[in-house]
């Protein structure tokens, strides 16, 4: 179920940062929005995603909203699956800096 709403959803990511809009940042911010609320509807399904079906380039977008899905859903398991994530593509990590946006997330999980 993710797998098919997400396409739409990093493809208006992809154009927001390759076009640019004159609504740049609002366009930004309502993309934020829908992934996040995408992705903490059902934890358990986002973590499913995550272990099979993203691949690097959703991986890397998706980091943007690592910190916000992570302190609404309160999930170790979202955390794990990231951290799984960023091993199996340690270019992107790398190359994004993606390792800083795990820690922000992990930061924001309450004991």
């Amino acid at each position: 179920m993710i797998k098919e709403k997400i396409i739409p959803i990093i493809e208006e990511r992809e154009h927001l940062w390759i076009e640019g809009q004159d609504e740049w940042e609002e366009g930004i911010d309502q993309n934020h929005k829908k992934l996040i609320a995408l992705f903490t509807e059902d934890i358990n399904q986002s973590v499913e995603f995550l272990d099979n079906d993203c691949t690097a380039d959703q991986f890397s977008w998706l980091s943007e909203v690592f910190d916000d899905i992570a302190k609404i859903s309160q999930s170790p398991a979202f955390i794990d699956a990231i951290k799984r994530l960023a091993e199996k593509y340690p270019e992107e990590t790398e190359k994004y800096n993606i390792w800083s946006f795990i820690e922000s997330a992990e930061g924001v999980i309450e004991d």
